[in-house]
């Protein structure tokens, strides 16, 4: 009898845990975003530093680069480059200043607007999470993931 109370004791207890076990691996937490006003701040840094060209530019090499190596047609290559959307990229740049508040971003700003060195190395290309996540992005455009279907 001894035995039964223990196993039907551990019988509830596995099935009590594993519901809970089961619910945490299913609820991953969202990327922290900036306020509405210091994304606003962001995109005026992005704008000054000339980073958006710069994105645009890395995933047309990338094209490029994959066009010659596989040798796309010319509809294949335009479909693809025709596919680049900075606005697919964005929320990479804003997670990487999730951490500034209002005031650092507007010291950034006013860097970036009056010291052209900043335009050429910054935060957003000297970042490695940024670099990776840039490089992901490209090689997503090259593989066809973001052409309109």
């Amino acid at each position: 009898m001894k035995n039964l109370k223990k196993h039907a004791f551990l019988a509830l207890l596995l099935c009590l845990l594993i519901p809970t076990i089961c619910v945490s691996q299913t609820n991953s937490p969202s990327a922290k975003m900036p306020s509405q006003q210091n994304k606003i701040i962001i995109d005026k840094i992005v704008e000054a530093a000339h980073y958006k060209n710069y994105v645009i530019d890395y995933c047309l090499s990338k094209i490029n680069e994959a066009s010659a190596k596989e040798g796309w047609n010319e509809q294949k290559a335009m479909e693809i480059t025709e596919s680049i959307n900075y606005k697919n990229f964005r929320d990479a740049i804003y997670n990487l200043f999730v951490v500034y508040d209002e005031v650092e971003l507007e010291t950034l700003l006013k860097a970036y607007e009056k010291d052209t060195a900043y335009q050429s190395q910054n935060i957003m290309t000297t970042s490695k999470v940024l670099t990776n996540n840039l490089n992901i992005f490209a090689n997503d455009i090259v593989k066809g993931k973001y052409i309109a279907k």
